[in-house]
């Protein structure tokens, strides 16, 4: 029998609602925290762990797709929620990080430097944007249509790896300039 709490309409749109509002709540809060600067805590060690964990998730989005397409499911599914809550845990890393260090500056200059602008701003741009991709495929599956979920994942899977692989590259790239 069909689960028709899921089902419902009001249910559905009720869950869209609150998917779009944690997609503006989470970069909004994010943005007002930064400005926020905690004294007395030293997080420094922060962000190789965050890296770390963008590195991760890079990996395990891909063995997600692999677990998928060789019809392992639950692997499929367990992956995934493993990637949403590294994902989780780097944002709160980070913010953390940010709350309680000063902002370092990228060092480098000339074409690399150019290069490193891009890869941070299209890395920070689309964390934005992939916040709701990665919900609403999430929802998609949860209430088991596939046809929607596989559809937006085809948008969310390239979108989120970009950013968890450009997450590692922008971290090798600034951590030669961390006080």
């Amino acid at each position: 029998m069909e689960d028709t709490f899921v089902k419902t309409d009001s249910s559905k749109e009720s869950i869209r609602k609150l998917i779009v509002a944690v997609s503006i709540l989470i970069p909004v809060v994010v943005a007002v925290l930064f400005k926020v600067k905690v004294k007395g805590y030293d997080f420094s060690f922060l962000p190789h762990i965050y890296a770390t964990i963008n590195g991760v998730t890079a990996l395990l989005l891909m063995t997600a797709v692999w677990a998928i397409k060789n019809q392992k499911q639950q692997m499929h599914e367990f992956l995934m929620k493993t990637c949403m809550g590294l994902s989780a845990l780097f944002l709160i890393m980070y913010v953390a990080y940010h709350m309680t260090s000063e902002s370092t500056s990228y060092g480098g200059v000339g074409f690399i430097r150019t290069f490193y602008f891009f890869i941070l701003i299209t890395h920070i741009l689309l964390s934005v944007g992939v916040i709701p991709l990665v919900l609403f495929t999430y929802f998609h599956a949860w209430r088991k249509d596939f046809i929607r979920h596989r559809k937006l994942a085809k948008i969310a899977f390239p979108i989120w790896l970009y950013v968890a692989a450009t997450g590692v590259v922008v971290y090798l790239m600034i951590s030669p300039y961390y006080k």
